[in-house]
């Protein structure tokens, strides 16, 4: 299984906002919403051996996490305003402590990033993507791994420790900074090609 957790340390936790207003109103939700699309699509197809994680520290009711399956995931389409739709209506759900599920292959739960690292690290190697890591290619990355990514903004100096109390491997995809979705896009090439 290849996983992706995105910090979105912004990002709406309720499911008021607009589709027309992602960017702004929902706390740059469009961001995560292009990570999704990049862990999850192919061309005419989806990868069933992908999982992305949307972990939602914004207001009103931080966190929140967001699990789409690949393997499981139906009525998911490219654009952002219908993957939108699917998030908002997760978001929508009355939540207890237990993670349920919004549509097929989406889950929704209150877990925070630290619940998040705690439930995967036990069952996946934990990777960090980061700009000072050690060059990917130089890495060995099979089996089941989880990479660890923020959406525009660091991961704040809390987030960072905990994710480093689990050992994980800390990765550079190369001398040039990108955006959150297009490291995910790279990953994934990565990983193709040596498969």
């Amino acid at each position: 299984m290849k996983r992706f957790v995105v910090v979105g340390h912004r990002a709406a936790t309720s499911g008021d906002f607009k589709l027309d207003d992602m960017a702004g109103g929902a706390g740059r939700l469009d961001i995560l919403l292009r990570c999704i699309n990049s862990a999850l699509f192919l061309s005419h197809g989806i990868r069933r051996d992908a999982e992305i994680y949307l972990v939602l520290l914004g207001e009103p009711n931080p966190p929140r996490t967001i699990r789409i399956n690949g393997g499981e995931v139906r009525y998911l389409n490219p654009d952002e305003r219908s993957t939108g739709a699917l998030v908002r209506n997760a978001l929508l759900k009355k939540l207890d402590d237990e993670e349920i599920r919004s549509s097929p292959g989406i889950y929704v739960s209150k877990r925070s990033f630290e619940q998040v690292l705690q439930d995967l690290a036990p069952i996946s190697r934990l990777v960090y993507l980061k700009e000072d890591g050690k060059d990917v290619r130089e890495q060995d990355l099979d089996g089941d791994v989880t990479f660890i990514i923020s959406d525009h903004q660091d991961l704040r100096e809390d987030e960072e420790r905990l994710l480093m109390e689990r050992s994980p491997l800390t990765v550079t995809l190369g001398p040039t900074s990108y955006h959150a979705d297009h490291c995910i896009t790279i990953m994934l090439n990565e990983l193709d090609r040596r498969e």
